[in-house]
């Protein structure tokens, strides 16, 4: 495997299934001696954190939650 000259490396499949590397997950790196460690970062937020965060503060009405009850069921 090589680095390009943008300094990327290709992960292979199976390190990224066994780690649970998903696309645009957080990873850190190390260097213990001459070797680097790739790790999974510990802040790395699941896909539904990263929505919720995205989204809060963003509503322009409050609602209830029977009232949004009844416009999601079409109530």
């Amino acid at each position: 495997m090589k680095v390009t000259e943008k300094g990327q490396v290709t992960i292979p499949i199976g390190i990224r299934r066994k780690l649970g590397l998903l696309a645009n997950t957080d990873v850190e790196f190390a260097v213990s001696g001459k070797n680097v460690v790739l790790k999974k970062s510990a802040r790395t937020q699941r896909r539904g954190g990263k929505l919720i965060a995205m989204m809060r503060g963003r509503a322009s009405k409050r609602l209830s939650t029977d009232q949004i009850m009844a416009l999601t069921r079409g109530d």
